[in-house]
């Protein structure tokens, strides 16, 4: 799971980049590719698009939108390292702020809000992640990125005291990260009440499995 308000400043998304530009007008041209494939993305979806598209979109030669990108999934790449990147200081930010366990459900709970709301409000995120499945490096940038935010979540759990061995923590972590993407995707296909029902349901599953995870954890965890 991951939560952005949008926008990215040149270099978290660089390692997709088939070349990385050094100069100013190189910058702004790769700004002026992904800016017009995010707008394909959000008119016609992130099957639909096509390279010559994004060329044009951006007022480049299909060559030198070549010399960055050498597919459309490198340009999906990009836009995904972004998200993640904008994702990984806010999620760690709000998971440093929990002092005890009582404070934990909560905080998780609101990540998954955010990151429901940002998914509803961004065709684009939605589009990308969608073609996470698709593509072998996309789902593995993805389950990389799960496992960063499973470790931040198993260290609150950890210094807040449960009891159980790191291990177990991780392995509930990454689980509990990983079925809350899912939950968010699903809701996002039911849409309307259905889909906030649904986020509520799976809110009051994780809060029910981190209580449980903290339950003996002592005046750490709050009273939980």
């Amino acid at each position: 799971m991951s939560i952005t308000d949008g926008g990215a400043s040149p270099g978290p998304g660089d390692a997709a980049l088939r070349r990385t530009p050094r100069q100013q007008r190189g910058r702004e041209r790769v700004e002026r590719l992904l800016e017009a494939a995010s707008g394909l993305i959000a008119e016609k979806g992130s099957d639909a698009l096509r390279m010559s598209e994004v060329a044009a979109g951006a007022g480049v030669s299909i060559g030198s939108l070549y010399q960055y990108f050498p597919d459309k999934a490198a340009i999906l790449r990009t836009l995904a390292e972004r998200y993640l990147a904008e994702d990984r200081a806010c999620i760690a930010e709000a998971l440093e702020a929990v002092a005890e366990g009582a404070a934990l459900p909560g905080a998780f709970a609101e990540l998954l809000d955010v990151y429901y709301r940002v998914c509803l409000a961004e065709p684009v995120r939605r589009e990308v992640w969608s073609g996470t499945q698709a593509d072998p490096q996309l789902r593995a940038l993805m389950l990389a990125e799960n496992r960063h935010n499973a470790g931040l979540l198993a260290d609150v759990l950890a210094r807040c005291g449960a009891p159980q061995e790191r291990a177990a923590l991780e392995s509930a972590a990454l689980l509990l990260w990983a079925l809350a993407e899912e939950a968010v995707r699903l809701a996002l296909s039911s849409g309307g009440a259905e889909g906030d029902r649904l986020i509520e349901d799976f809110k009051a599953i994780a809060e029910a499995e981190l209580r449980r995870r903290l339950a003996g954890a002592g005046s750490h965890a709050g009273g939980t």
